[in-house]
């Protein structure tokens, strides 16, 4: 039988850090011979991050003595790219917004680059090669829980992102809409799933009760001897039954994986599966929801396998 062999370069760009990557996959097996991290120069504006993301991608070609004329790039970043105007939309990396990040870096490369949200990249990553591996060639729904809340869809081990490019964001659908202590988002609206599970929200949820700043990790360490941990992790467990209880009634999928550093806390796979389970629109819940595999490499993995 034939080899199959392929190299790609993936680039996550985050508000922090940027990452680039070259992934080598050879007849199903996935290995990185390149890998570099740089700051993200968000601070000195677009241009400085423009100029950062290309030199690094050509370093990373030129490192693993690749062509990059002809070798598939994809880049993952948070946000997207507007179908309607390629303009890109949602990131928190607010100096691109509104700019033409795509074409200005095909155009300092003088090549196409594939372009996606970067919970898209991770649901990829992990449906590929990751956490729900045994199950690419059905629905996986990839979670991004930390500083905010995303998903992706991948359907058949490639992904959906919809006429719109907004399919998996669930982070903005309110799962407390109505309700007197409904949270403000930024997004404009109140009570989305972001606004009350997303790591700075429950810290602020915290430091409202108590006037102390904890980090979330210390917060859950506390639920047995401070009511108010206890509470601000109660809300955190509602919100997360309530809010995957409704993407598992619309999607179905057969695995769910979850990442960001909200995923590292061991109760959502016990009490967080046990509130799931209470609103499904179900008499069980078979759906596997998984701790990911791949950690913060998924990212640009994903992004290497958007070409």
């Amino acid at each position: 039988m034939r080899s199959q062999h392929r190299l790609a370069i993936g680039v996550d760009l985050g508000g922090t850090k940027t990452e680039a990557a070259v992934l080598d996959i050879r007849d199903g097996a996935m290995s990185i011979p390149f890998r570099e991290r740089v700051p993200t120069p968000r601070e000195l504006g677009y241009d400085a991050i423009l100029a950062s993301t290309a030199a690094l991608i050509r370093r990373a070609a030129n490192q693993a003595a690749l062509d990059l004329a002809t070798t598939s790039v994809g880049v993952g970043m948070p946000g997207s790219v507007s179908l309607r105007t390629g303009l890109v939309k949602n990131s928190n990396t607010t100096c691109l917004n509104g700019r033409p990040f795509r074409q200005d870096l095909e155009k300092s490369l003088a090549r196409e680059i594939r372009f996606e949200n970067d919970a898209n990249c991770f649901a990829l990553a992990e449906a590929r090669f990751g956490a729900a591996r045994a199950f690419a060639n059905g629905v996986v729904f990839g979670v991004i829980l930390g500083t905010g809340v995303g998903g992706g869809v991948v359907l058949g081990g490639r992904i959906h992102g919809g006429p719109q490019g907004i399919a998996g964001e669930w982070g903005h659908h309110a799962v407390w809409a109505g309700r007197p202590d409904a949270r403000a988002c930024y997004c404009g609206h109140r009570g989305c799933f972001e606004a009350h599970a997303a790591g700075p929200a429950l810290e602020a949820a915290y430091f409202e009760k108590t006037n102390e700043r904890r980090s979330l990790k210390e917060i859950a360490a506390r639920t047995e001897s401070d009511s108010a941990a206890e509470a601000v992790i109660a809300e955190l467990l509602e919100t997360f039954g309530r809010g995957l209880a409704n993407v598992i009634d619309i999607l179905d999928p057969d695995a769910i994986v979850l990442g960001g550093g909200l995923s590292n806390l061991d109760l959502l796979y016990e009490r967080g599966r046990e509130r799931v389970s209470h609103y499904v629109f179900s008499d069980e819940l078979t759906t596997p929801i998984l701790r990911h595999e791949l950690g913060d490499s998924a990212g640009v993995i994903g992004a290497a396998l958007l070409g």
